[in-house]
Parts: structure tokens; C-alpha cells; sequence
């Protein structure tokens, strides 16, 4: 496993494991959310003065549902695109609230409108209920007359990298852009060295990777599913999707599925950056007020947005 060395990590995996331990991944899924919430809480960041925020719902069929979502707006301007924000928390933990800040923080540093989609969660409703409700909601924002950048961390990565392959199988008009944060994206377990070299790592393990796996599909192997909406690294053609800036942490079993997947875009001829940050975590977004690399690494997550929302 490569070494975190870094005091400003080390003190974030510290508080982190303070509130939510290795083995909550493991945990009842009630216990799990509980204890998932309540350390996403002891992070939160006060929302920045200029931001306002709107909750709502959109509406969906097949079945009939409302998706609640939560639209960030900063004062003074006029938004250059929106922003489909999809959570992590493996499809199982985290929402409107375990976000909240992130969102908040993105809207006012792009000038976009942040749209974050509070989509089911399993083990209550499997695969594929997670993409139909966030491409629902993306369906809903084609119609507001702006462009749309797809961002999404850890598990909201997959659904983000799922939408854009979803929107060309149907014909829809694509994203502007996709920004992937430590995603999973349906590696090979067996054969990617960061599922190996990682293993144990903080924060997220290979043994947990695999529970919510298990979790998403009810138990069957996604290699038996063989959906590239579950996993966008069974794809077989990467050709025409959005750009792509895709950010992992160097300590995560879920770094390669970021790389591999940056290859495969290039490869297909999409423009595609692959940012790998060296002593950071799996969820280190949470710690861009206390570590300098979480912070920067942030900070560019939110350039390529600027960039992506004005076609650069």
C-alpha cells in the first residue's frame, strides 16, 4: 500500500475514523447510515453567503416516483451551465445533507447551478433504480436550455460515467462534460494492482468495495450482469462520449478504475485528463479545509468545470 505521510491526511483519516470506523462499510445498513451521516455532519461547512438554495422534486415514470433534488444558485449572475451532482456512499449511504457543503462550495466557485440528485438507494431498490433516477433528473435539466456537466464522487462517479453512456445509446444530447471523483467504475478486482496495493488502505478497503457491490445488484456478480451502466469498464466502444477529467486518490483500492478509464476515452479519441493525487484517500473531498492537496485537488475539480460549462 503506498504510505500516507502527509500530516494534514493523516489528521483527516484520524477525525474521519473518529466517527466512522473500517468496519461500518460493514455494518447493518441502518447502523451504516446512521454513522455515515453523522460523520458527514461533523465535516459539514457552513453553506458561502452568496449561495441560495431551493429544495425540490422531479417527476418520473415507470414506476411513478418524485425524485427530490436540491438546486444551488449563486446571487448576481447568470448561471453558464448546470451541474448534475450524483453522491457517493455505494449507492447505499449518503444525500441531500452528506453533500450538502461540497455542492454548495462547487456552485459558488463555478457560478453554475448545482442540481444534486437524491437517487434511491440500495438494498432497498437495486441496479438499475440508481441511473434511472438520475438520468430522469438529466432528462428534466435538457430541458432547462443550458448545458450540463456531469460530476459525481466514488459511487455518484459511476452513475455520472453511466449517464454518458446511457445519454448516446438513447440519442440524448450529451453532457458537456464529465468529472469523476475517486470513482468505481467496475475494475477488475482480480487483475488491477490498486485493488491489491490497497487492499487495506484507510477509509475504503477492497473487502468493501466488493460488500456494496453485493449490496447494488442483490448478490449477483456484476460480471454476470455485464452492464456498462454498472460497470463502465465493461464497455466495449468509449467513442463520442463528453470529456472527461477523471480524479483519483493514490491510496484507494478504487484508483485503476480511474486510470483505466481514462486510457479507454483517449483511446477512443475523447479528450480525457486522468489527475492521480499523490498521500490522498478515498473521500477526501471531505478534507479541502484541512489538507492542502485535498484542497488544490478541489480546486481543479472546479476549473474543469468552468471549463467544461463554457465548451473549452
Amino acid at each position: 500500500m503506498s504510505v500516507v505521510t502527509d500530516p494534514e491526511v493523516l489528521a483527516f483519516i484520524a477525525q474521519s475514523e473518529a466517527h466512522y470506523p473500517a468496519d461500518a462499510n460493514l455494518a447493518s445498513v441502518e447502523d451504516n447510515r446512521r454513522i455515515y451521516d453523522a460523520m458527514c455532519a461533523a465535516f459539514r461547512r457552513p453553506r458561502p453567503a452568496d449561495v441560495t438554495v431551493e429544495d425540490g422534486a422531479v417527476p418520473a415514470t415507470e414506476p411513478e416516483r418524485r425524485i427530490p433534488v436540491r438546486l444551488y444558485r449563486r446571487a448576481g449572475e447568470a448561471a453558464p451551465a448546470i451541474v448534475l451532482y450524483s453522491h457517493g456512499g455505494g449507492f447505499v449511504v449518503g444525500g441531500l445533507e452528506s453533500h450538502d457543503d461540497v455542492c454548495a462550495e462547487l456552485c459558488e466557485a463555478t457560478g453554475c447551478t448545482v442540481v444534486a440528485s437524491d437517487y434511491r438507494l440500495a438494498p432497498e431498490h437495486l441496479f438499475p433504480a440508481q441511473i434511472d433516477d438520475v438520468a430522469a433528473v438529466y432528462r428534466y435539466l435538457l430541458d432547462q436550455g443550458l448545458p450540463v456537466v456531469v460530476v459525481g464522487d466514488s459511487a455518484g462517479g459511476n452513475l455520472s460515467a453511466a449517464l454518458c453512456l446511457r445519454a448516446r445509446r438513447l440519442g440524448w444530447r450529451a453532457p458537456a462534460g464529465q468529472v469523476l471523483v475517486y470513482p468505481g467504475l467496475g475494475g477488475d478486482i482480480a487483475a488491477l494492482p490498486s485493488y491489491r496495493e490497497n487492499a487495506e488502505a484507510p477509509m475504503l478497503r477492497t473487502v468493501d468495495v466488493e460488500h456494496y457491490a453485493t449490496v447494488l445488484t442483490g448478490g449477483h456478480p456484476r460480471s454476470e450482469i455485464g452492464d456498462p451502466e454498472l460497470s463502465p469498464l465493461a464497455a466495449t466502444d468509449f467513442s463520442g462520449l463528453p470529456p472527461a477529467l477523471i480524479v483519483t486518490a493514490d491510496v484507494d483500492p478504487l484508483r485503476d478504475d480511474g486510470r483505466l478509464y481514462a486510457q479507454k476515452l483517449r483511446a477512443a479519441g475523447v479528450p480525457a485528463t486522468w489527475r492521480n493525487e499523490p498521500e490522498l484517500v478515498h473521500g477526501y473531498q471531505r478534507a479541502r479545509h484541512m489538507s492542502r492537496r485535498a484542497r488544490e485537488s478541489f480546486d481543479a475539480v472546479c476549473e474543469a468545470v468552468k471549463a467544461m460549462a463554457r465548451g473549452a
